[in-house]
């Protein structure tokens, strides 16, 4: 179960954080593959502790020795003791925080592999409505919380809470009012506890919305750095940032106050307990009920519960602090998982096979949380769009009702006006956005009926292609793992980017991405056309892949998005109007909605929507492209 951020004042939806019930869940699920780890490294460390615990009674010794003035002789055994003591615990200590160690960055591996992979499963909308800004913060900020807690609060937090249980319970051997005194300060600490841990979880949780929303401005405008001067506006951008700035720091400062009153409390409370423990020592030691060196033992008792006692109150604050962010990191996994459907069981408005009915939530609601897909038969038609609409928030439609197919093996061309609706409608089809209504079915195969098909049955390729930093060969085979060289320069010559590939320093053993060899955007696109190759989709989309190019590379990329698509079904958003010339149909989109549909040469001597656009973009060039 999650619960909506607190929305700061950028107007952003931020990212769902999870109920403290639902990150405790999913923490336990996250230890639960090592349990046998935990558990010996907490047996390992009783161990060390309880070890440790004989200090105060040998030194008791010790003081009752020199107490009745006994020869210096009886001091060797003790003082042997003490040094065996040291040695045993010394190693079992190491031994036993290094498991709690490997436990902690076991779990913060699996945390993080899953954030990940969870993250990059989160609906495309959601993310736009959230703003890069709070994903980055969790990230980045969040991550390091719980990475720097696993590492230094949770080993000595398990050897705190063990050495206070243990030292309580010694204090009861010694002598029952002992322990009775020293519990004394526990009302004083719990209640600080208390006091604290209302205070700083809220606090804690404000941080990072208002660090995320500080990161959000700050990429903003940086992002917008262009725009920015070019309106004038640096001023206002600048009190933005200051203004979200002052407001980090105005809760960073209140949470340093909190954590000064929490200091002073335990103050109290250490002066409370251990006045009770010597008061009650002397009356014991003047009654004959115990020894000096027994009362020498208990306050020693007492006194070395400081440091644990101070140490694991002061880790809540390292624990509320991690909790918030995990609690944030909990939130963004529990939304991609209700955004995946499960497989092979039936979902509330997903159509039944061959009777597609429209998905409709209320009034107000976000999108459904899953894309109502439908597997197909190779005999109907590669993908159907069944009345499908979007919208990106209440009052802002994209797509009204809109039906289309393809059938296999057929290109169809998206065109239309900026902001008709095309490249949602592409996400949708290529099931990386979720409609808000209407149904879609998909590819069921593993891949083309060519030969040696993929494993994919939908590629996307966008106009935004990243080129993954390592070699040239690992970068194509995230398409294909298994894929072998022959492979990779198979399909590298199929998009008519072989021979600047094997021109590279190192061939395919070239470092691109960021650090590496750079790749500019037409070549960076053809290695985007080339993953496609590889992956060997059964519907590939294409949306706008060929815009970054420029004029001077246009003509190449459309020759080899051509070699790529070839013997699939396509859709794609066509960036200039020659790729419409060359689709098998033509599909407008005008305000969200289909107004024509049809082939090149019929839509453009049709006199409607896309003749005009043809007109357009044809006169806009010194000679017009033949059909």
């Amino acid at each position: 179960m999650t619960t909506d951020s607190p929305t700061p004042d950028t107007g952003a939806e931020l990212l769902p954080i999870a109920t403290p019930a639902r990150t405790r869940a999913a923490l336990r699920t996250l230890i639960r593959p090592d349990r046998g780890l935990a558990l010996t490294g907490i047996g390992i460390l009783v161990a060390a502790t309880a070890v440790g615990l004989l200090v105060q009674p040998l030194l008791g010794r010790i003081v009752d020795i020199v107490a009745d003035g006994r020869p210096a002789g009886d001091l060797t055994l003790p003082v042997v003791l003490l040094v065996a003591v040291a040695l045993v615990q010394g190693l079992t200590t190491t031994l036993g925080l290094t498991r709690i160690a490997r436990l902690g960055e076991t779990v913060l591996a699996r945390l993080r592999e899953r954030f990940v992979e969870r993250a990059l499963n989160l609906p495309a909308d959601r993310l736009e409505r959230a703003g890069a800004g709070d994903l980055t913060a969790r990230v980045t900020g969040d991550v390091a919380r719980v990475a720097e807690a696993v590492r230094s609060a949770l080993p000595e937090m398990a050897r705190s809470v063990l050495a206070i249980l243990l030292t309580l319970g010694a204090l009861a051997l010694l002598d029952v009012r002992f322990l009775l005194a020293a519990l004394l300060a526990v009302p004083v600490q719990l209640l600080t506890a208390r006091w604290y841990v209302r205070r700083a979880l809220t606090l804690y949780a404000d941080q990072r919305v208002a660090n995320g929303a500080q990161q959000q401005q700050l990429l903003e405008t940086i992002g917008g750095a262009v725009t920015v001067r070019g309106h004038r506006l640096e001023e206002q951008h600048t009190e933005r940032s200051a203004g979200r700035s002052r407001k980090a720091v105005d809760l960073t400062m209140r949470s340093v106050n909190l954590v000064l009153g929490f200091y002073g409390r335990l103050h109290i409370a250490e002066y409370i307990g251990l006045a009770a423990v010597l008061i009650a020592g002397f009356w014991l030691v003047r009654d004959g009920a115990v020894s000096i060196g027994t009362a020498t033992a208990a306050a020693l008792y007492f006194h070395s519960l400081f440091g644990p006692v101070n140490a694991a109150l002061v880790l809540l604050d390292d624990a509320q602090s991690a909790a918030a962010g995990l609690a944030r990191l909990v939130g963004v996994t529990d939304l991609a998982e209700q955004s995946e459907p499960e497989a092979g069981k039936p979902q509330a408005g997903k159509a039944e096979a061959g009777k597609p009915t429209a998905v409709k939530p209320e009034a107000g609601q976000a999108a459904p949380a899953s894309v109502p897909r439908q597997r197909i038969a190779s005999s109907e038609a590669a993908v159907a769009v069944h009345e499908v609409s979007h919208a990106y928030g209440p009052g802002r439609p994209v797509l009204h009702k809109v039906s289309l197919s393809l059938e296999p093996g057929e290109h169809v061309a998206l065109v239309g006006t900026s902001g008709a609706g095309k490249s949602t409608l592409a996400r949708i089809v290529a099931g990386v956005q979720q409609p808000t209504s209407g149904t879609v079915t998909a590819p069921a195969g593993p891949g083309s009926a060519s030969a040696g098909a993929g494993e994919h049955p939908v590629v996307l390729v966008t106009q935004e292609v990243h080129v993954f930093t390592g070699t040239l060969a690992e970068d194509l085979r995230l398409a294909r793992p298994d894929a072998t060289d022959a492979d990779l320069r198979t399909a590298l010559a199929t998009v008519h980017a072989l021979d600047w590939a094997e021109a590279l320093p190192d061939g395919l053993a070239t470092v691109v991405g960021e650090g590496g060899h750079r790749l500019d955007p037409a070549r960076a696109q053809q290695l985007a056309l080339a993953r496609l190759v590889l992956a060997d989709p059964a519907l590939a989309v294409l949306d706008e892949a060929t815009a970054e190019a420029g004029s001077a590379g246009a003509r190449v990329l459309e020759r080899s998005a051509e070699a790529a698509l070839a013997g699939r079904t396509a859709l794609v958003v066509a960036h200039r109007l020659t790729q419409a010339v060359a689709a098998d149909r033509v599909v407008v989109l005008e305000a969200g909605r289909v107004v024509e549909s049809g082939p090149h040469d019929e839509l453009r001597d049709a006199d409607g929507p896309y003749a005009a656009l043809w007109r357009a973009w044809s006169g806009s060039r010194t000679t017009a492209p033949h059909p």
